[in-house]
């Protein structure tokens, strides 16, 4: 299943690696956001695919659970259209998922399309804070990431659910829209007892940051609101009240690669571009402060789907932390 917004050239590769897919049967459900670029049309004109066209841009979340009750099959598997998959993709991802009856989830090694030696994913970690970056993100791929193992949970670049385990848990949460929706699905599903098994023979090759940019303030604002939700939203007591200690000691280790020149703040370079982030992250909090009253809601629901109490969530987020030097 593709989520789309334009990016025509982008989605017929995308396809084309879809269609080069070997030892596996599938569908494939594009679900278009309103595209104004004939990117639907040609999908369903060139490709042959089932095509959802929605009017206006309903975001990744909304997208996605259109996709997923659309879908047949007893797996679900989710690939960005900036992202080209290997011929054994989605069999790879099929057999780690039905590996064992409690695995929901199946991760792919999602390597960097621009310099494909390194990875941009291999399953994902988490800042205490709530802030989360694929494991590996930036290293050269020198077969550390070769081992099939548990993860904390999928990149939705390219990821592989169960069907039941979406069925139990619901699908994604629609007031993320965008950015850190995969950490709240795979975290719910976590406290739900789901695990989820890292296949390093299914790959990817990923255009980094192509939906808005890497410099784009909308994306820095949509990413600290979404930290803060899910946080609130899943985090035990223990970890959400030391939730501003842990995002201090980020921001402080941040500003100094920034005063070197090193780390995400390079993509906005000068006073204007530091000005334009702080401006992003303090819309990102307002944002998310509105939308508390709602994940607290949200958060009472999650009893019934509970198999993990909060001291073995807490054990779980820090035994997948981020490093310092990683999270800046």
């Amino acid at each position: 299943m593709i989520v789309n917004w334009n990016r025509k050239e982008l989605l017929r590769a995308c396809l084309g690696s879809l269609a080069a897919q070997r030892n596996v049967h599938f569908e494939t459900i594009v679900v278009d956001n309103g595209s104004t670029d004939g990117s639907a049309e040609m999908a369903a004109r060139e490709f042959g695919v089932q095509v959802i066209c929605n009017a206006e841009n309903r975001g990744f979340c909304a997208a996605n659970n259109q996709g997923i009750a659309a879908a047949r099959g007893e797996l679900i598997a989710l690939l960005n259209n900036d992202a080209e998959a290997e011929p054994d993709w989605l069999a790879e991802l099929a057999r780690a998922c039905s590996s064992r009856e409690d695995v929901g989830m199946a991760a792919s090694k999602v390597l960097v399309w621009e310099d494909p030696r390194r990875i941009d994913k291999a399953g994902h970690l988490i800042f205490p804070d709530g802030q989360n970056r694929g494991r590996g993100s930036g290293a050269l791929d020198e077969g550390q990431f070769d081992r099939e193992e548990e993860v904390l949970w999928p990149d939705g670049c390219a990821a592989m659910y169960r069907k039941r385990m979406l069925d139990e848990i619901g699908g994604f949460d629609e007031d993320f829209f965008a950015y850190g929706d995969d950490a709240e699905l795979g975290l719910r599903a976590r406290i739900a007892g789901w695990k989820c098994v890292y296949a390093p023979r299914a790959v990817v090759r990923h255009h980094r940051g192509s939906t808005l940019g890497k410099d784009s303030g909308r994306r820095l604002e949509l990413i600290e609101r979404n930290r803060v939700l899910l946080a609130v939203k899943l985090f035990p007591w223990s970890l959400l009240w030391l939730n501003p200690v842990y995002f201090a000691v980020r921001l402080a280790a941040g500003a100094a690669k920034a005063g070197r020149g090193e780390g995400d703040t390079a993509h906005f370079p000068g006073w204007s571009g530091k000005l334009r982030i702080a401006r992003a992250l303090a819309a990102g909090d307002w944002q998310a402060l509105r939308m508390l009253p709602r994940m607290l809601r949200k958060r009472a629901e999650i009893a019934r789907l509970r198999r993990l109490d909060p001291r073995e969530v807490r054990r779980l987020i820090l035994a997948n932390r981020l490093g310092l030097r990683e999270v800046a």
